[in-house]
């Protein structure tokens, strides 16, 4: 029993911290894409330029509107989010967060299938919508893949936690006759 609650406040610490790193990549990098560039001090600017760069990023290079659908996403839904999660993860045991986190996870999981699947299979090497911006290599395509993977894989396992943990499964109350 006792190694079961410490492993649940392990994964809920840190899911806590998924979402407290959030906030800041979000509202300073994410959304430099859809929100005015007035907003933004040059250098936040000049990072995410270099990061884009450096990493061939097309979908930050040259965004098309695909991913700014699912940048607005993450403005709208998801940021206002982040905080939410990230008090009931640090608190621990609020299980009121399942079904906003199902939710946020189906969300997420669904979003980051095109994103990586552009990095794996897109060809970069045309001038197509991505300007032939983008890694040219494989080993490149991974590195692009790994900075992606844990917004695919830590919401795909706080789904399975929240629908498999028993502490977060609703017991339906029966009335009394």
């Amino acid at each position: 029993m006792m190694g079961t609650l410490s492993a649940r406040r392990g994964l809920e610490w840190l899911l806590g911290l998924y979402f407290l790193s959030h906030v800041p990549i979000t509202l300073l990098l994410d959304l430099q894409t859809v929100l005015p560039r007035e907003l933004y001090p040059v250098e936040l600017r000049n990072l995410l330029t270099w990061y884009a760069k450096e990493f061939k990023d097309p979908l930050l290079q040259n965004p098309p509107p695909w991913f700014k659908s699912f940048l607005f996403c993450e403005l709208v839904f998801q940021l206002p989010f982040f905080p939410i999660a990230t008090y009931a993860f640090f608190k621990g045991g609020c299980k009121w967060i399942r079904i906003p986190a199902i939710v946020y996870s189906v969300h997420t999981v669904t979003t980051l299938i095109p994103i990586l699947s552009t990095f794996l299979f897109e060809d970069f090497s045309k001038a197509n919508g991505f300007k032939a911006q983008g890694p040219k290599t494989f080993q490149e395509r991974l590195t692009l893949v790994s900075i992606y993977a844990p917004y695919f894989l830590i919401p795909l396992m706080l789904l399975l936690f929240m629908l498999r943990s028993p502490y977060y499964k609703y017991e339906e109350k029966r009335k009394k006759k």
